[in-house]
C-alpha cells in the first residue's frame, strides 16, 4: 500500500499476502551505536549484522586500514557513504582509486581495501562467507534456514565479467526513477535521497514482502520501522505489532511476510539504506530503476 505520490505505487499490484509460514520470526537488530563491536582493533572497530543471505559489516575505520580477503567465495558491496573516506582498491591485477561517496563491487577471489584517511565503511557479504557469519551478534536468529526464504540463486554473470566496479552516489534524481538502485549478482542496494525533517505521517507505505527479508541500515537520523505480523493457523503465535525506535548508525533486518513501513524523525538529516539478496525482480522490472542494469543481466 502507497501512496499515490510514491513511485512504487508504479509497481505491478501486490498478490493477496500468502498464509503466514507456519514458522514465523522475530525481527534483527544492530544497533551498532550502542553495542561492543566485534573486532577493535588496528583497523578500527568493525560489527557485524545478518540476515538470511546477506552479512552487513560496518566499520569505522583509522587512517591507513586495510581489509582484505583471501578466496572469497562470491562478489561483494563496499559503500563509503561520505565524501571524506577515499579508497584503495585491489584484485587480482586491477588496482582502483575510488573516491568517498561511492559504491563499489568487488569480485570474487583475493581482493584488498586500503583506506589511507580512515572514515566509515560498509561492507556487505552474502552468508557464504562463513568465516563473517560466525562473527555476526545475532547468528543465533539463523541457526536454521528461516522456511519462508527460499536458497540463495545468483544472477547472471555481469556482462565482460567478474571486476572492480565503481560507482559514484552522485546521482541527481529523475522524474519516475525511485532512489538511487545498483545490483550485482547477489544483492541490490537501494540509496534513497537523505531526508531533512520528519516523514509526513500522512504519507506512509505499509507494503510486505512475501519471500525476502528487507534490510533497513540507519546511517543518519531517527527511525521507527513499524512491523505487524500476519496471523496464522495457530493463536499462539500470534504477535503484537512492533515500532522500533532505533538511532544511526544501526541495522533492522524486517522478516519476510511482515507488513512494514519506516519513519524518520530527526530534526535535521535522516539516511537509509535498503538492501536486498537476491536482487528484487519488481524493481529490476522498472525501466532506468537499476542504474549499473546493462552490466548486470536479469534473469
Amino acid at each position: 500500500m502507497y501512496d499515490k505520490t510514491d513511485l512504487r505505487s508504479a509497481l505491478a499490484p501486490a498478490a493477496a499476502a500468502k498464509p503466514a509460514a507456519s514458522r514465523l520470526f522475530d525481527a534483527e537488530y544492530g544497533l551498532f551505536y550502542k553495542e561492543s563491536p566485534a573486532e577493535d582493533d588496528a583497523n578500527g572497530r568493525t560489527w557485524y549484522t545478518r540476515g538470511q543471505n546477506f552479512i552487513i559489516a560496518y566499520s569505522e575505520a583509522k587512517p591507513g586500514a586495510v581489509f582484505e580477503r583471501t578466496g572469497q567465495v562470491d562478489e561483494f558491496m563496499l559503500l563509503i557513504p561520505y565524501a571524506d573516506t577515499p579508497a584503495e582498491l585491489s584484485a587480482s591485477d586491477q588496482r582502483e582509486t575510488m573516491p568517498g561517496y561511492a559504491l563499489a563491487i568487488i569480485p570474487p577471489g583475493d581482493s584488498r581495501i586500503v583506506l589511507p584517511e580512515g572514515g566509515t565503511i560498509v561492507r556487505i557479504f552474502t552468508t557464504r562467507s562463513d568465516d563473517l557469519v560466525a562473527r555476526c551478534a545475532n547468528a543465533a536468529g539463523y541457526a536454521e534456514q528461516h522456511t519462508n526464504i527460499p536458497p540463495l540463486v545468483d544472477w547472471p554473470a555481469p556482462v565482460g565479467g567478474f571486476r572492480i566496479r565503481v560507482y559514484s552516489l552522485d546521482v541527481a534524481p529523475q522524474p519516475g526513477r525511485f532512489g538511487r538502485i545498483w545490483r550485482s549478482t547477489n544483492m541490490m542496494v537501494n540509496i534513497p535521497s537523505a531526508q531533512t525533517g520528519p516523514r509526513d505521517a500522512t504519507k506512509v507505505s505499509p507494503h510486505h514482502h512475501d519471500d525476502f527479508e528487507q534490510c533497513s541500515l540507519a546511517l543518519e537520523g531517527q527511525w521507527a520501522h513499524h512491523m505487524r505480523w500476519p496471523w496464522s493457523v495457530d493463536m499462539n503465535d500470534w504477535r503484537d505489532d512492533v515500532h522500533a525506535e532505533v538511532d544511526s548508525p544501526s541495522v533492522t533486518v524486517i522478516p519476510a511476510q511482515v507488513i512494514h513501513t519506516s519513519t524518520w524523525h530527526s530534526a535535521g538529516r535522516n539516511q537509509l539504506v535498503d538492501i536486498f539478496s537476491p536482487p528484487r525482480a519488481d524493481f529490476s522490472k522498472q525501466p532506468g530503476w537499476v542504474l549499473n542494469a546493462d552490466e548486470y543481466p536479469a534473469p
